[in-house]
């Protein structure tokens, strides 16, 4: 039985970082409030090679509305700047000299709807994650030898219920997040 549980627990495995994965995509999606992660995904050009900007410069929001970028170095701020559009995140970047200033703009409802959708597609992907491990352990399985017929039955509605409790916890995070999104 010690290579079935060694199949069950590669595929939970594979299904939690399925999960993973869809907490960091969810986490670049912004529902309206400042939050330093939606800069997470910016990098700046730093001495000839891409650098994430948490590297180079403080992120903090001063309020519900507004990321403040402090630079170590302040000959950094044209490329932070080029970084932020670069990343497509629909950010427009000021600055003071001293900082770069980026006002969240409130979400309009039709925005709300297409970040819904986005995160219901962020979601639909965690989800064929988890059926793929799902069948890769089920093929494992069924390539055993030395299991019975019962067993496999056995084996596979645990593959069956891993599985179903890990789409139940994906439909938990959309759920949360289309709240948090769809609130004004």
């Amino acid at each position: 039985m010690d290579e079935v549980e060694l199949i069950l627990e590669e595929a939970q495995e594979g299904m939690e970082k399925a999960i993973a994965h869809l907490k960091k995509q969810l986490s670049n999606i912004r529902a309206g409030k400042a939050n330093p992660g939606m800069l997470g995904s910016v990098m700046v050009e730093y001495y000839g090679s891409q650098t994430p900007l948490n590297q180079v410069a403080n992120v903090n929001t001063p309020d519900a509305r507004t990321l403040s970028i402090q630079p170590f170095e302040k000959s950094l701020i044209p490329e932070i700047e080029k970084g932020i559009l670069q990343a497509n995140l629909g950010f427009n970047p000021m600055n003071n000299g001293e900082s770069v200033i980026i006002n969240v703009p409130p979400l309009t409802e039709e925005r709300r709807k297409q970040l819904v959708k986005q995160t219901k597609a962020e979601g639909e992907d965690a989800k064929v994650g988890v059926r793929n491990d799902r069948k890769a352990a089920n093929q494992e399985l069924k390539k055993l030898e030395e299991i019975s017929e019962d067993q496999l039955k056995d084996a596979e509605g645990e593959v069956q219920e891993l599985t179903d409790k890990f789409i139940a916890r994906i439909d938990e995070i959309l759920v949360v997040k289309e709240k948090e999104i769809m609130t004004v």
